[in-house]
């Protein structure tokens, strides 16, 4: 299963939202951290989740990620490694007049909907 999510603007806008340190915390679980010291496979990055009423957490919990792969404007792809590696991917494209972007996993329509919701205010 996957998530998706037609976004209109340009592909390049939508490469930062999912690669940049301050726009992730704005729409992928919300006032959460990253820090994304170099963004390049094999390179280590961290993501906080913030404790909020969806994740029932009672303090901040960082997750040392690894970069998978970067392409730029096509693919963004992490993994965590807990028992059994968790792998991320985004995967982007750009169809004429907007640009699509896909998640490997199900579950994830509210933050690409924060996605969308970020990059589609005209009033920034």
């Amino acid at each position: 299963m996957t998530s998706s999510i037609w976004i209109n603007t340009e592909i390049d806008r939508v490469w930062q939202a999912i690669t940049g340190e301050e726009p992730l915390s704005k729409w992928y679980a919300p006032g959460s951290t990253w820090a994304i010291p170099l963004l390049a496979a094999g390179e280590k990055m961290v993501f906080t989740l913030m404790p909020s009423e969806h994740n029932k957490l009672t303090e901040p919990l960082p997750m040392e990620l690894t970069i998978e792969r970067v392409i730029k404007h096509q693919e963004f792809s992490f993994y965590l490694e807990v028992p059994e590696t968790v792998i991320a991917i985004f995967l982007i494209e750009e169809p004429q007049g907007g640009t699509t972007v896909r998640f490997n996993m199900a579950g994830y329509d509210a933050s690409l909907a924060y996605l969308k919701a970020l990059l589609e205010d005209t009033t920034s």
